[in-house]
């Protein structure tokens, strides 16, 4: 897996990934949302539109970052998740709760 870091003008950040997330490279994407996550009222938007697997591991790294992003008055949401990662994320029931977009332009807009 790679993950990528954009600083955006607005304070916002886009966390890039590719690849594989699962238990195997979990720790990159844990250590990665940490460092951006420390910020006040972090605004995080996770470029999902490379991502071809993705466990239990990773969901779980995503729902962490959520919330920690909530809890210090920020957001984060994920963006133009590929055809399988959509499909995991419907069935699991975190579409909604997530917040969920069809690209990275209308998760930073919010639309």
């Amino acid at each position: 897996m790679h993950v990528s870091v954009v600083d955006n003008s607005d304070a916002s950040v886009v966390v890039t990934i590719r690849g594989h997330l699962d238990i195997d490279s979990g720790t990159t994407l844990t250590t990665t949302l940490d460092q951006v996550l420390g910020r006040p009222e972090p605004r995080i938007v996770v470029d999902l539109s490379g991502v071809e697997f993705c466990d239990s591991t990773g969901l779980s790294a995503l729902i962490v970052g959520h919330n920690r992003a909530a809890a210090g008055g920020g957001w984060l949401r994920l963006a133009a998740p590929g055809e399988f990662l959509q499909q995991l994320l419907d069935t699991v029931g975190l579409t909604s709760r997530l917040g969920v977009y069809p690209t990275v332009g209308d998760a930073l807009a919010g639309r």
